[in-house]
């Protein structure tokens, strides 16, 4: 079994009912309460369940003493991971104009098993077809691509007799040809495992003389370059993916708050950790002093506590 890389670990002695009978209590006013307390376990459904026999919803307790993005950020770590990714990819697709962003990060990074559960939970949530939603909602190979991982059946483990075929067909339909066949990218990068594809990676710069991102970036445009760039950096290493996506939602002038919120939230459990370093090897600083240098106030406190340590 996987060990947990996540920041947020369960707590030794948790108590559902204990710990919705103190926020039950402490709702009024004490906002850092809600920052060390919900950063600092994972239970925090059952508390979600429990607490339902204590009072009104805690969602909704939560959204009437809490505002901006401290709120957004806790009612985000209030939600179950499948509920969150599914909520996530509804707002993407039925709001004003399409989220492609979200769309990308959940789909490029989310494991068959995680893809196939939020197909499940998005038909009973919303009673409606998640791939005929998405489908409905964008286009062309940016399209094919998206559906091909929606169906989550990529190969498992590495076809050695087909990784120097697939780097040769991936060459000729890019760098070799006039113009760009879109669809072999498509094709074998969406339903080759991430092994094999690591070893295609490896084939193809050996052929071409160029990393699988660099002939991405020349060949292709718009969604669908963001789209297979995803893909392939998930298959290099999810962790760094994240590490990068944090990095590009904080720097420079703004911040893109609803990223920064969907990955610190997403990834607390699963491998913030491995996150953490990746993001301290790629860019010569940590991420704790970057949140911190980003953010403000309570919002700021649950980020920190979230990212569970400062790897400078």
């Amino acid at each position: 079994m996987k060990a947990n890389r996540g920041t947020v670990k369960p707590s030794a002695n948790f108590s559902a009912s204990a710990d919705a009978e103190v926020l039950h209590k402490a709702m009024k006013g004490l906002e850092s309460c809600f920052t060390l307390w919900v950063c600092g376990d994972p239970h925090l459904v059952k508390v979600h369940i429990v607490y339902l026999h204590i009072c009104q919803d805690l969602i909704d307790d939560l959204k009437g003493e809490l505002g901006g993005k401290f709120e957004t950020l806790i009612v985000a770590l209030m939600t179950p991971p499948i509920t969150y990714d599914v909520t996530s990819l509804r707002n993407a697709i039925k709001g004003a104009g399409t989220d492609e962003k979200v769309l990308v990060e959940i789909l490029a990074s989310r494991t068959s098993q995680q893809v196939k559960q939020i197909v499940a939970a998005y038909k009973q949530e919303y009673d409606d077809d998640l791939e005929k939603d998405i489908t409905g909602d964008t286009s062309g190979h940016f399209q094919r691509l998206l559906v091909i991982l929606l169906q989550a059946n990529r190969q498992t483990g590495i076809q050695a007799e087909s990784i120097e075929s697939d780097a040769q067909a991936l060459f000729k339909a890019g760098e070799q040809k006039f113009g760009t066949d879109e669809q072999s990218f498509v094709t074998i990068l969406g339903n080759r495992s991430a092994e094999h594809l690591r070893k295609v990676f490896d084939a193809y710069m050996k052929l071409s003389g160029y990393e699988i991102e660099e002939s991405i970036k020349r060949e292709t445009s718009g969604n669908l370059k963001d789209l297979l760039l995803a893909v392939v950096k998930c298959a290099r290493s999810v962790p760094a993916y994240f590490a990068e996506t944090l990095y590009y939602a904080m720097k420079g002038a703004g911040t893109d708050d609803n990223t920064l919120i969907r990955v610190m939230v997403t990834r607390s459990e699963v491998d913030l950790l491995d996150i953490r370093a990746q993001f301290r090897r790629l860019f010569a600083c940590s991420l704790h002093s970057m949140i911190k240098g980003d953010a403000g106030g309570d919002y700021r406190k649950a980020l920190l506590a979230l990212c569970g340590g400062d790897d400078a």
